[in-house]
């Protein structure tokens, strides 16, 4: 084979050598799927420092909403939780993916994108025909991953006691 030469060949042969910002190894960071690992506290503290939108939350709601969730994804450098992602789900027509944060150390090295897509690939949402998630900035994050805006089939009752009455006869179980 003949080796070619030039200033083409040159210059294509600079862009090939010169040397990118490398990317952190990240071989120690470890996934987990198993919801009794996740540390209240920690992630209450992760919620506080990277999540504008979680900051005030309590602890027993935030025990409500992981016991409720399936699955639910934490991500530990050593013992320290760097990333969290939950999500809910009926197992085949709709899965919401909820309070996906990434410790601000840690992004821009394909932690936050390893995150989500550990949530959307665990078996139980491999069959769900549509997964929603709601963002407040990180669209182009989530477009780069493969989610689509959708405009037209959201609708939001938001923060308020909404009550009620069951129609006769129907008797209501307490809330768990």
């Amino acid at each position: 084979m003949k080796q070619r030469s030039g200033p083409d060949c040159e210059a294509q042969q600079l862009r090939s050598t010169t040397a990118r910002p490398s990317q952190p190894d990240n071989r120690h960071i470890r996934f987990s799927v198993d919801p009794a690992e996740v540390d209240i506290d920690r992630l209450l503290q992760l919620f506080q420092y990277n999540a504008f939108w979680a900051r005030d939350r309590r602890r027993e709601d935030v025990e409500r909403a992981i016991q409720f969730s399936h699955p639910v994804v934490t991500v530990w450098d050593g013992d320290r939780l760097i990333g969290f992602a939950r999500a809910t789900s009926d197992g085949v027509y709709r899965a919401v993916l909820w309070d996906v944060v990434l410790d601000s150390a840690y992004r821009h090295q394909g932690l936050g994108r390893k995150l989500v897509e550990t949530l959307i690939a665990h078996p139980d949402l491999q069959k769900v025909e549509r997964i929603y998630l709601f963002t407040t900035y990180q669209q182009e994050f989530y477009r780069r991953i493969g989610f689509d805006e959708n405009t037209s089939t959201t609708m939001v009752l938001m923060g308020q006691t909404v009550e009620f009455l069951p129609p006769e006869g129907v008797e209501m179980p307490r809330p768990r």
